[in-house]
């Protein structure tokens, strides 16, 4: 895949861009979906509200909390890609086919989520500053003043 087939999105955040390759193959409604949030400016300025060390960072909710969304729930596209290090795939509640605005930037292997979220992209470029994401406490993960996408961009 090129990065002029309109499937490369730049994630601009604190120390760096990182460049996310999307995998329409894997999952054509989640990346279409997200295409439009991305031209419509949906994702500049939301925090990483969720950040697990070791496991992942998790934005897309505008209400910074994780319980919020762009109001249109996706049905799931369930695929054998694994979630290594890298993998970006969407956060969903209870019901696998409520998954909306909020993904997640697995920091390693993940093998337990494989076939159970959506996987839509991959970090091909910058994960060092996907790695540098302020980090949450406790269990669930939840950031105190939390990083923010700078700009979700895609490259046209």
């Amino acid at each position: 895949m090129s990065s002029n087939d309109q499937n490369t999105l730049l994630l601009e955040l604190k120390n760096g861009v990182v460049e996310i390759q999307m995998r329409p193959d894997l999952a054509p409604n989640h990346v279409a979906r997200i295409k439009e949030l991305v031209r419509d400016g949906f994702y500049d300025g939301l925090k990483f509200h969720r950040v697990i060390e070791g496991f992942m960072a998790q934005t897309g909710c505008p209400k910074g909390t994780g319980t919020g969304g762009s109001g249109k729930k996706l049905k799931a596209e369930f695929s054998k890609e694994p979630h290594v290090r890298g993998t970006c795939s969407m956060a969903r509640a209870m019901d696998i086919n409520s998954a909306d605005s909020q993904f997640f930037i697995c920091f390693d292997d993940c093998p337990w989520l494989d076939q159970q979220y959506t996987v839509w992209g991959k970090v091909t470029k910058g994960m060092e500053y996907v790695d540098q994401i302020k980090k949450g406490r406790g269990d669930n993960g939840m950031v105190n003043d939390p990083d923010v996408i700078v700009s979700l961009k895609l490259v046209e």
